[in-house]
C-alpha cells in the first residue's frame, strides 16, 4: 500500500514564528513581553490571594505575630531600658525596630511555602505552562509584601495605643514603611532559595532560624549598641537589619537619616542582584 506524504503547511514549517512558538512556549523568558509578563504576574498574585482567602489561618501569623511582640518586648525589655513604669518612653525605641522584624518572620514563611508547593507538585504544574520562571516567585513575594504590611498595619497601631508617637511627619511614617517593605522584599529572595534548595519545609525553617536570630538580637531593634560589648558593637554597625532599624527609628522619631537609609538601600540592591538570579536559576532547574 503507498502512503501519501501531506505537504507541510508554511505556517507549521521549521523555523516559522508558530513553529518556534509551539517548541518553546514557557521555556525561555525571553519571549515573553513586558506587558504579558505583568499580566502572569496579576494573575498568580491573584490566585496566591485567593489561596489566602480560602485558607484565613495562613494569616495567623502576619495579625498576632505585631500584637504578641510589641507586648511581650515592651513590658519585658521596657522597665529594664526606660526604668519601671516609664516602658511608653521604650515604644518609640522599639516599634521601629520591630517594623525591620517583621520583614524577616514574613520572609521566612515564604520559603516554607515555596517548599512546600513543590511537594505539592504545584510548582511542577507552573513550569509547564508558557509563562515566565521569574513570574511565579515574583507573584509569591508580591503577595507576602501585602501580608508584610497587614502585619506592620497592626503593630502601627498596636504602637500608638501603647503611647508610640511620630515626632516628624505622617510622610516620613510612609517612608518608614515603605523602606521596610522595599528590604523585606530583598529578604524574600535569601528565603525563596532556601526553600529550593533544602529538600524539607522543616529544614527551611530550621535554617531560616539559625540566620534570624543571630541577627534580630545582635541588632539595635532592641537595645542602643552602646550597651553591648565591643566586639557585638562591631557587628551590630555592620548589621543591616540595624540599619533599617536606625533609619525607621529616626525617620519617625527625628534625627539623621541619610546614611542608614542609603544603607538599607544598597543592602536591598545587593541582595536582590545577588539572590534573585540564582532562586529563578534553581526554580527552572529544580526536580
Amino acid at each position: 500500500m503507498s502512503t501519501t506524504t501531506l505537504p507541510q503547511s508554511p505556517v507549521d514549517a521549521p523555523g516559522t514564528p508558530r513553529a518556534k512558538r509551539a517548541a518553546g512556549a514557557g521555556t525561555d523568558d525571553g519571549r515573553i513581553g513586558l506587558r504579558a509578563n505583568l499580566r502572569h504576574i496579576g494573575a498568580l498574585a491573584r490566585r496566591n490571594a485567593l489561596q489566602i482567602k480560602q485558607d484565613p489561618e495562613s494569616m495567623f501569623d502576619a495579625v498576632l505575630m505585631p500584637v504578641i511582640f510589641i507586648l511581650l518586648f515592651t513590658y519585658v525589655f521596657g522597665g529594664a531600658m526606660a526604668g519601671k513604669g516609664n516602658q511608653q518612653v521604650y515604644v518609640n525605641y522599639l516599634v521601629p525596630g520591630l517594623m525591620a522584624m517583621m520583614g524577616m518572620n514574613i520572609a521566612m514563611a515564604v520559603g516554607t511555602g515555596i517548599n512546600d508547593d513543590f511537594k505539592k507538585g504545584v510548582m511542577d504544574r507552573f513550569r509547564t505552562m508558557p509563562i515566565a520562571r521569574s513570574s511565579v516567585l515574583i507573584a509569591k513575594i508580591v503577595v507576602e509584601v501585602g501580608r508584610m504590611l497587614v502585619a506592620t498595619a497592626i503593630l502601627l497601631g498596636m504602637g500608638f495605643l501603647l503611647g508610640l508617637e511620630v515626632h516628624t511627619s505622617v510622610l516620613h511614617l510612609f517612608a518608614a514603611i515603605g523602606l521596610s517593605m522595599v528590604f523585606g522584599a530583598s529578604l524574600m529572595w535569601i528565603f525563596i532559595l532556601l526553600g529550593l534548595t533544602m529538600k524539607t519545609a522543616q529544614a527551611v525553617q530550621g535554617m531560616a532560624m539559625l540566620v534570624l536570630m543571630p541577627l534580630q538580637f545582635g541588632s539595635s531593634i532592641f537595645a542602643t549598641p552602646t550597651t553591648m560589648p565591643g566586639w557585638l558593637q562591631t557587628f551590630t554597625e555592620y548589621n543591616p537589619l540595624s540599619n533599617l532599624a536606625d533609619a525607621a527609628r529616626n525617620l519617625i522619631n527625628g534625627g539623621p537619616v541619610a546614611h542608614s537609609v542609603w544603607m538599607t538601600l544598597a543592602w536591598a540592591v545587593g541582595i536582590t542582584v545577588v539572590t534573585a538570579p540564582l532562586a529563578v536559576a534553581k526554580f527552572r532547574k529544580k526536580t
